[in-house]
């Protein structure tokens, strides 16, 4: 299913957003027809209103209108507050008296986005998104008109991280599975590792004798876990001069793919790792998968996700 409703930020900037922003008429025509559009946040005052920059005139988000709440939960001030310095999009609903100020509704955005795409999502369905903010659980994530989805720590990746940060950060566009939905109040669950390869895809870019590098993810009395992609990781013997975190030169021992294991040397520290790079396995024309097999053909153990379940 096409998605037309985009995380915010999209719209800004854009050619027919300008267009509509650059005078008057324009953002009159927009509240006739209904048209989303976008602007920065240039403000927000004590009453927690924000205040839009619209080019030719400014607009008003009430506090009551920034945030839609389908079950009339009660609107969090933090996340109002962040929305300063940045692209929301929102409906023209009014103009005040003498019509210099627009009255605009982000929650009346975000409310057509749900009821016209957002609660059609199914499991198994593939969509685009931007990462919010990040927590220890997991990832925040922008998945239409600042509609939030969350991406628990253990969807990430199958590499096990100890924070969201250690994979994704603020401003990060990803593509991820629909792992869940909940109808009331509408919630959207997230995961991303099964767009992130196999264990064979991602061994088949190792041979034994390399040395390549390696990010620390565990140590254990019997051994160091070491993270070669975000979806394959090896160990070595145990050091206890390393932490997680840690990058790390690895010379591959041996890569045996039915017991799906990886045995390597440690034989370098280079300090603090940076987040890997993200390779998605999963074609950008594909919308929507049933069931992701991560085990190896060769392999006994069975490990899936099944959508259709």
């Amino acid at each position: 299913m096409q998605n037309s409703y985009k995380p915010e930020g999209y719209l800004y900037g854009t050619a027919e957003n300008t267009e509509y922003l650059k005078s008057e008429a324009g953002v009159r025509l927009a509240s006739q027809i209904g048209k989303t559009l976008e602007g920065i946040v240039v403000s927000c005052g004590r009453s927690l209103d924000l205040t839009v920059d619209l080019s030719c005139m400014k607009g008003i988000i009430p506090h009551t209108e920034t945030v839609y709440c389908a079950d009339g939960g009660s609107i969090k001030d933090i996340a109002v507050i962040t929305r300063v310095g940045k692209p929301v999009c929102f409906k023209v609903t009014g103009f005040t008296a003498n019509g210099d100020i627009a009255l605009l509704s982000r929650a009346e955005a975000q409310r057509e986005c749900i009821d016209g795409y957002l609660s059609y999502l199914m499991p198994g369905d593939i969509i685009g998104c931007r990462v919010t903010h990040t927590e220890k659980f997991g990832a925040f994530a922008d998945i239409g008109c600042g509609v939030p989805a969350l991406l628990p720590i253990d969807c990430i990746s199958v590499s096990r991280i100890s924070h969201a940060n250690d994979r994704v950060k603020p401003g990060d566009h990803l593509r991820c599975i629909v792992k869940k939905t909940e109808p009331e109040p509408f919630r959207v669950f997230l995961t991303l590792k099964e767009m992130l390869g196999t264990w064979e895809e991602n061994a088949r870019e190792f041979q034994p004798g390399q040395t390549v590098r390696g990010i620390v993810r565990g140590v254990e009395p019997y051994g160091v876990f070491v993270e070669l992609t975000p979806n394959l990781s090896g160990l070595s013997e145990y050091r206890g001069d390393l932490e997680p975190g840690d990058e790390v030169a690895v010379y591959i021992k041996s890569i045996d793919p039915k017991k799906m294991k990886i045995k390597l040397v440690i034989v370098g520290r280079s300090g603090k790792a940076s987040p890997t790079p993200l390779k998605y396995y999963v074609s950008d024309d594909v919308t929507h998968i049933y069931k992701f097999i991560y085990s190896s053909s060769v392999s006994p153990k069975l490990n899936e996700t099944d959508f259709t379940k």
